[in-house]
């Protein structure tokens, strides 16, 4: 019996026990937190309207998911979460590639992204109902405000990042700015930029929400949740909040954690970063 079959699995199988494991602890964690959610519920510490049980929205969440009302609001937010962090991206990664390549650039739009960032994205929502109305447009431009730094400023950081060495073995080699681009400088920062998509795709998030409870119209699961909240629909309120987390969990492990797989660890980055 070789080493390899000595182990536990082969590498395939290694895979999927990690998998097994991670789904096991997630498992762990949601029910742990249902059960204390229950019991605080069922405690009579808050008023039954106040604190539902988790039959209770299990019931709406399930009736709202039937007639398609659910479904309905969350494609509104996933469209403007989409929308803006599309034009996010589009603005992010070309810019922060020529801010880390070319010293200038960095010099000039830097001082903008420092001075930019700490603002919170909510704080533009009146200045910008004022400029384009409610609807879409103001919740869109909040996600694009919301996602453009962290995904800028990492893309910038991983583009410095890449080791110079690699640039200058490349270029040794004959390597155009093309070839640089493509063979050493994406492979190389590709952690920063998934790192800076994930934190966008979570400040996003929180933007819409919050531009929805303010900015949207009657569409939108932050609109559910502020029109749900002066009916004291807790249960309602809690449901969409079921939502934004399956939405949220299903895109890290389907969209990012295949990104990851198709790029770090293919490229065995993941790897490097471990030592």
């Amino acid at each position: 019996m070789t080493a390899i079959d000595a182990g536990t699995t082969t590498p395939n199988g290694t895979a999927m026990s990690a998998r097994t494991r991670s789904a096991m602890r997630a498992t762990i964690s949601l029910i742990v937190f249902a059960l204390i959610y229950e019991a605080i519920a069922r405690s009579g510490y808050f008023p039954a309207v106040l604190m539902p049980t988790l039959g209770k929205i299990g019931g709406t969440l399930w009736a709202n998911l039937i007639d398609g009302t659910l479904i309905a609001h969350a494609s509104a937010t996933l469209y403007r979460v989409v929308a803006g962090m599309a034009i996010a991206i589009v603005v992010a990664l070309p810019l922060g590639i020529l801010m880390g390549r070319f010293k200038p650039i960095e010099n000039f739009f830097l001082p903008l992204a420092s001075a930019l960032m700490p603002i919170p994205s909510l704080a533009w929502v009146p200045i910008f109902i004022l400029w384009f109305g409610l609807g879409n447009t103001v919740a869109i431009l909040i996600v694009f405000y919301a996602s453009l730094f962290p995904m800028l400023l990492n893309v910038w950081a991983g583009v410095r990042a890449v080791n110079p060495l690699w640039l200058r073995a490349a270029g040794a080699m004959g390597a155009d700015e093309k070839a640089l681009f493509w063979k050493v400088i994406v492979p190389g920062s590709s952690p920063f930029i998934i790192t800076g998509v994930r934190q966008a795709f979570l400040r996003a998030w929180i933007a819409v929400i919050g531009a929805e409870f303010l900015a949207a119209s009657d569409w939108g699961l932050g609109w559910v949740i502020f029109d749900a909240k002066e009916f004291l629909n807790a249960d309602l309120m809690i449901a969409s909040l079921v939502v934004i987390g399956f939405i949220g969990f299903a895109c890290e492990r389907l969209i990012f954690g295949s990104i990851e797989k198709a790029t770090v660890q293919r490229w065995g980055m993941v790897r490097m970063a471990k030592g």
